[in-house]
């Protein structure tokens, strides 16, 4: 199978600029993919374009990450209805480090053979001068063919003709990247989202015009999920692959509840699971979907990719400290990121150790008086991190403590309620 034909079937195509890559993909050559350094992590939006670089590694062409440093001041209008804040360079900077640290996880930096390569187009354009750039480059661009770009039209229908210069120049910008990368590293393929083609045959275009050569676009669709809402957001919040952002339990969590009608989408599109594999996960959604084997599978796979071993394990142990499980080998902010959204409440170390259990929660309001919690917990309803609590006589103990400053408290099956000291 071609590479293009595993693009297809694994739902990373929606068109090409030309027919003839599929013969160009044959022989190794090199592509570029764009990364908008809006925040320090990338986020799940982003694993369309890091699986398909991924891919073409893996076939053996050779890839270039570019971070946009100078777009990225800019702004993007591409399917936005609003103008984007600008970044200030210190905060594009910091951003910077965190994205690169984010794509070593996938794609090989450091490989002997054929190395990964990462660039900051604001290494190029901060010594570029404006009349320099209006005489060499813009001059090369028609404000008609500009207008009739979809973004452009898009954002302008959107917003009554409310776009300024500078975002409408983006496409230029965008355009320069891929000569400069031509030029440089013979890059002769950019890739990306469907709402990015006008960017890319903009440098397509360019290339063409001033190099007298025929370089390629490739873009892939924009996943949605089966209701139409945007692949990468839970409860309206983006997920980060960065852990500090989002914690191993929310990430392993936002695949693990994927609807049946994505899942197997979802396997071919972010996993690198072979098709027999997959189809099996298929049969068994259909035969046996109460299993929820392929959202298990799913999420496993893509926390591993993004988190490592390590992170995998303490999702799941998350996972299972839910359903009564052993906290052990939690850390205390692990528990605060897998209870986040619980009661809570935070008291001095003085009103909790060495107090009775009754004192410390009727204290922290998790009852709301010491009879209450006395009653729930002679019924044998009261755990602290999922072990019950077999007497009123309970004292509350330095051990009980994860890392000497939270503590999971339980009434009943799923009542949590997290204790933190300071």
């Amino acid at each position: 199978m071609s590479l293009l034909s595993t693009f297809a079937s694994r739902h990373l195509l929606e068109a090409t600029t030309s027919p003839d890559l599929e013969k160009m993909l044959e022989k190794p050559l090199t592509v570029y993919a764009g990364f908008d350094p809006t925040s320090d992590s990338l986020q799940a939006g982003n694993f369309v374009t890091i699986m398909a670089l991924t891919r073409m590694q893996q076939a053996g062409h050779r890839v270039i990450a570019l971070v946009g440093g100078a777009t990225g001041l800019i702004g993007d209008p591409s399917g936005k209805s609003v103008e984007r804040q600008m970044l200030t360079p210190e905060q594009v900077e910091k951003n910077l480090i965190g994205i690169k640290e984010n794509l070593s996880r996938f794609l090989k930096f450091d490989d002997p053979v054929n190395p990964a390569i990462l660039v900051n187009n604001f290494d190029w354009y901060k010594n570029v001068s404006a009349i320099n750039f209006l005489r060499d480059i813009c001059v090369n661009f028609r404000v008609p063919q500009m207008l009739a770009k979809e973004s452009v039209k898009k954002r302008l229908e959107a917003t009554d003709g409310g776009m300024t210069f500078t975002e409408f120049s983006y496409q230029i910008l965008q355009g320069n990247d891929f000569l400069h990368l031509y030029d440089t590293y013979g890059c002769t393929l950019e890739i990306g989202g469907a709402d990015q083609w006008g960017n890319i045959t903009a440098g397509t275009d360019l290339v063409r015009r001033l190099r007298g050569k025929e370089v390629y676009g490739l873009t892939f669709p924009l996943v949605c999920d089966s209701t139409g809402k945007k692949f990468g957001k839970s409860e309206g919040n983006a997920i980060f692959l960065d852990a500090r952002k989002t914690s191993y339990y929310d990430f392993y969590q936002f695949f693990m509840r994927s609807m049946d009608a994505d899942v197997i989408r979802y396997l071919k599109i972010f996993t690198l699971l072979p098709d027999e594999r997959i189809a099996e996960l298929e049969e068994s959604l259909a035969k046996e979907p109460e299993k929820r084997e392929a959202q298990r599978t799913l999420a496993e796979e893509v926390t591993r990719m993004v988190h490592g071993e390590k992170g995998l394990a303490i999702a799941k142990a998350a996972t299972n400290v839910l359903f009564g499980g052993s906290v052990n080998g939690l850390s205390a902010a692990d528990l605060e990121g897998i209870f986040a959204n619980v009661k809570s409440a935070t008291l001095p170390a003085a009103e909790v150790i060495g107090k009775s259990l009754i004192d410390v929660t009727a204290a922290a309001k998790m009852f709301a008086s010491k009879g209450e919690a006395r009653r729930m917990i002679q019924q044998g309803g009261v755990s602290v991190n999922n072990v019950k609590v077999p007497t009123i006589e309970r004292i509350f103990a330095a051990e009980d403590l994860i890392e000497g400053r939270v503590a999971v408290l339980r009434s009943g099956k799923k009542n949590f309620f997290l204790l933190k000291v300071e």
